[in-house]
């Protein structure tokens, strides 16, 4: 499995991110620093993410990436699009509730732009404890069934805090 990356494109409140390879939580620090600079802006058009050459996605990203569709839907009344072939992938968005929240296409979305990559950021790990006890709050939020998939991770990672 490749290393993941994330590359971004941001014109004129149309934002994209291109997750590669294989995101885990080392690059959600990363992500949830550019989701600042998306909830920050005054307008936000569209939000997509390009998930066609991710080979895996952990469940920390998946549950930050719940946390950008809940805001964008809340915030700006907009859906966020998910471009996704790899059936695993697919699947797991569906276990997890994402059709109910993102607008998912398994065509290629359209980039007139070029995408940058972004630089990583390590954060400290009581901010990493936080992101991912965070995201999987988020995922119990948006579909409580998956409570029984985190409760564990969800109490260990409160009683270290």
């Amino acid at each position: 499995m490749s290393a993941g990356k994330i590359l971004v494109y941001d014109e004129a409140g149309n934002f994209l991110l291109k997750l590669t390879g294989d995101v885990r939580v080392t690059l959600c620090g990363t992500l949830n620093r550019h989701m600042d600079t998306i909830f920050g802006s005054q307008a936000v058009n569209q939000v997509v993410i390009d998930m066609l050459e991710a080979e895996c996605l952990d469940s920390t990203t998946l549950g930050v990436l719940a946390k950008l569709a809940l805001h964008c839907r809340s915030e700006y009344d907009i859906n966020v699009q998910i471009f996704c072939h790899h059936p695993s992938i697919l699947r797991t968005l569906l276990c997890m509730g994402f059709d109910d929240i993102f607008d998912i296409h398994d065509e290629v979305p359209v980039c007139e732009g070029e995408v940058t990559h972004l630089d990583t950021v390590t954060p400290e790990v009581d901010e990493t404890r936080r992101q991912v006890l965070e995201a999987h709050k988020t995922l119990v939020q948006l579909r409580p069934e998956n409570n029984d998939q985190f409760i564990d991770l969800i109490h260990a990672l409160e009683a270290s805090t």
